[in-house]
C-alpha cells in the first residue's frame, strides 16, 4: 500500500535551512505527480511545490513565496522526496507535508490521493 513518511523538520533561525525527506513505498515516484504541502495552526493548508510524474513531463512546481528559497527534488531510485529549504523566515513555520497521486497530468492538477503524516518546522530566534 502506497506510504508516505516525512522526516527533518524542527527549530531553526530566521535565515537557516533545513532539508525535509519523504520516504515513499508502496509506489514508484516515477509513475506519481509528487509535492510538498504545509499547514500552519489556525490556517488553511497551502501548497509549497510539486512534480509532475516522470511519465508526464516532469516539470517543477513552486508557489510564489517560495520560488529561489527552496528546492523540490527526487531520489526515484531510493524512491524519497526532498524539500531543501533556505531562507527560513518567520511565515514558514508549519507541519509540511508531502503527497502523492498516481497521475500523469501536471502536478498543479493533481487530486493528491496520498499523504504522509507531516513534519514540524520551527522558526524562531
Amino acid at each position: 500500500q502506497v506510504q508516505l513518511v516525512e522526516s527533518g523538520g524542527g527549530l531553526v533561525q530566521p535565515g537557516g535551512s533545513l532539508k525535509l525527506s519523504c520516504e515513499a513505498s508502496g509506489f514508484t515516484l516515477d509513475d506519481y505527480a509528487i509535492g510538498w504541502f504545509r499547514q500552519a495552526p489556525g490556517k488553511e493548508r497551502e501548497g509549497v511545490a510539486c512534480i509532475t510524474s516522470t511519465s508526464g513531463d516532469g516539470s517543477t512546481y513552486y508557489e510564489g513565496s517560495m520560488k529561489g528559497r527552496f528546492t523540490i527534488s527526487k531520489d526515484n531510485a531510493n524512491n524519497r522526496l526532498y524539500l531543501q529549504m533556505n531562507q527560513l523566515n518567520p511565515a514558514d513555520p508549519a507541519v509540511y507535508y508531502c503527497a502523492a497521486d498516481n497521475t500523469w497530468e501536471h502536478c498543479r492538477e493533481a487530486a493528491w490521493n496520498y499523504w504522509g503524516k507531516g513534519t514540524l518546522v520551527t522558526v524562531s530566534s
